[in-house]
């Protein structure tokens, strides 16, 4: 073709595109003529490779202006076209979606606390009013404070390491494997009467099963007095029971042995699936397993730097997972770890 030929094609050419361009009605519509009025295979992107045939710079220059021209006028279409798309969708928005102040707002969705965490806060709050106040205390343990305070000396089967968590860098430090240590603590820190209760985590070298967790949770409760006995401590464990699991579940206590107290016991909740007639939860034993508890040893009242000759005390303690498993029949432990929200919004 001529360079006259090559130049009226591609007037012809910025012309059809920008009446194409013009009539575009969707952003999508604009990037298909972009692509092919503007595309690497477009018939007018081809042209400077047909300047190669022409002989003269003159006319190589002239056909160059026209190109030049063509494709400015193109791109500037395109975008002018590209704006008024937008100031378009801009007011309809405006029109559609514009926010009217005097319609009621919409609530925002918050989150909740934690089952473990509103069970952990009901027993603070039903053992803060039989007089009790909540004390915190560390993690990470000592020897002394985790076992040795606790009536439990070198060699006892609960130091085994395949129960405890025990730092590489110290041999006296290791995770608290109960909430007992702040037994010691709170002795050491208040003078008779004690009354406290030491909720947290405790740690453990467990598998993780439906009932076993290396990270769980427990409640413990001391009282030191003159005069404590064994008819204070059941009578406490039972007004715990009816504040958490109700007036109708029943408690029973079963002898059995703990390093630091004596004499020590297990307590059991009847079964509220069941109602204690026995079922598959239970064993059909009609009861659930859920606690220990007994007189605090007069070596760990000693340890405590409290006198065992003139106060008496007592202690209990359980799982905070275990209260809520017993109060919503959860079988599972592991579902309180998972963070599922299917599970976790139920409660």
């Amino acid at each position: 073709m001529s360079e006259d030929g090559l130049a009226q094609r591609a007037r012809e050419i910025a012309a059809e595109a920008v009446g194409a361009v013009a009539r575009a009605a969707a952003p999508e519509e604009l990037e298909r003529l972009r692509v092919t009025y503007l595309g690497s295979r477009s018939e007018l992107m081809a042209m400077p490779r047909a300047f190669r045939t022409l002989a003269g710079a003159e006319e190589r220059r002239v056909l160059g202006q026209a190109f030049n021209a063509a494709r400015t006028a193109i791109e500037a279409a395109l975008d002018q076209r590209a704006r008024e798309l937008e100031r378009s969708r801009l007011a309809d928005l405006a029109e559609t979606e514009a926010i009217d102040v005097t319609f009621p707002g919409i609530e925002p969705r918050i989150g909740r606390l934690h089952v473990l965490t509103r069970v952990q806060r009901e027993i603070e709050t039903v053992m803060e009013r039989l007089g009790y106040h909540v004390e915190v205390g560390p993690e990470v343990e000592t020897d002394w404070y985790n076992f040795e305070a606790l009536n439990l000396p070198p060699g006892h089967a609960v130091r085994d390491m395949q129960d405890t968590f025990f730092f590489t860098s110290s041999e006296d430090l290791l995770l608290r494997t109960h909430t007992s240590p702040m037994q010691i603590r709170a002795m050491e820190r208040l003078q008779p009467p004690i009354y406290v209760i030491v909720p947290g985590r405790t740690y453990r070298r467990d598998a993780s099963d439906a009932s076993h967790s290396p990270q769980f949770m427990q409640v413990e409760a001391l009282a030191v007095d003159e005069g404590l006995t064994v008819g204070d401590l059941k009578g406490t464990v039972m007004a715990f029971a009816e504040g958490v699991w109700g007036a109708e579940r029943r408690i029973r206590f079963r002898p059995n042995f703990f390093p630091y107290t004596e004499p020590s016991f297990e307590f059991d909740v009847s079964c509220g699936v069941c109602a204690g007639r026995g079922c598959r939860t239970c064993a059909g034993t009609g009861w659930l397993e859920t606690g220990g508890c007994g007189m605090v040893h007069p070596n760990v009242l000693r340890n405590g730097g409290v006198d065992p000759e003139r106060y008496t005390g007592f202690a209990w303690g359980l799982g905070i997972e275990r209260i809520a498993m017993l109060r919503y029949g959860i079988d599972d432990l592991r579902l309180f770890y998972e963070n599922d929200l299917r599970f976790l919004e139920q409660f």
